[in-house]
């Protein structure tokens, strides 16, 4: 009697090997692997770069070099801030195989585009952390390629963001732009994080579309709240801000954030 062929165990889905499954590993049962995945793939190429703190960068994706009203001034500012910061703050040099305050931004074009850079104009690696949208979101072109990372959640995309951050600063928005803003306040507010600064850049802007004193005085949020950012205008006076705060070029401010 002949052999009967094993084609259809071969072909079945259940033979296949668990890490080459997609339809397994792309299922809710594996959320957590997939989860574990964007952190490790994320950790392992920052350390292999010796990468120990960073300034995070946020901003408008919509923000353009030559757009209207006052996003060409921003655009430059944070283009600006890259040059400065990586040629200051310690990104430039691989000081004993790690690198200090090197800029991360959320990837994408507008300000995060800028501040990306201005630190390949210093010479500097810079990170993009991407997130994939509805709207596919492409990388732009002044990330470091090998530190340009794609996640599926925001929520580790935010926790990469935040556990090495020495300082935060933020230009004008949208609701992406709050949300990262708000997380960062919210942790300092809470203690989760150390005293990582905060920068906001064109104070007549948040002023126009935040009333923070309007919180505080209604009870919302303590007094002191509002000593966890500054304002600034200019790259320089950005720089300046967090200099006064505390942070130091080739060195990390303090214990991260439990994210």
């Amino acid at each position: 009697m002949p052999q009967p062929s094993n084609e259809a165990q071969r072909s079945s889905p259940s033979y296949r090997l668990a890490a080459l499954d997609q339809d397994f590993l792309l299922g809710d049962a594996m959320r957590g692997v997939r989860f574990q995945l964007e952190f490790e793939k994320a950790e392992r190429a920052l350390k292999a770069w010796g990468v120990r703190s960073t300034i995070v960068v946020f901003g408008s994706a919509r923000v353009r070099e030559d757009g209207p009203g006052s996003q060409s001034r921003w655009y430059a500012e944070a283009r600006r801030f890259g040059v400065l910061a990586s040629l200051q703050g310690g990104a430039v040099q691989d000081s004993g195989g790690v690198r200090d305050n090197v800029i991360a931004t959320g990837g994408g074009p507008g300000i995060m585009a800028a501040a990306n850079r201005g630190a390949v104009e210093a010479g500097a690696p810079s990170i993009g952390f991407n997130i994939t949208l509805p709207t596919e979101q492409e990388p732009n072109p002044w990330s470091t390629p090998e530190l340009t990372f794609r996640f599926h959640y925001f929520a580790m995309r935010k926790m990469h963001l935040a556990m090495r951050a020495n300082a935060l600063v933020v230009f004008p928005g949208g609701f992406g732009t709050f949300d990262e803003l708000f997380e960062i306040l919210t942790l300092r507010q809470t203690g989760k994080a150390p005293p990582v600064p905060v920068v906001l850049v064109d104070k007549s802007f948040w002023g126009s579309v935040i009333t923070f004193d309007r919180l505080a005085a209604e009870g919302l949020i303590a007094p002191a709240d509002l000593e966890l950012f500054a304002y600034a205008e200019t790259a320089e006076e950005a720089w300046a801000r967090l200099l006064a705060a505390g942070l130091e070029p080739g060195r990390p401010l303090g214990p991260k954030p439990e994210v």
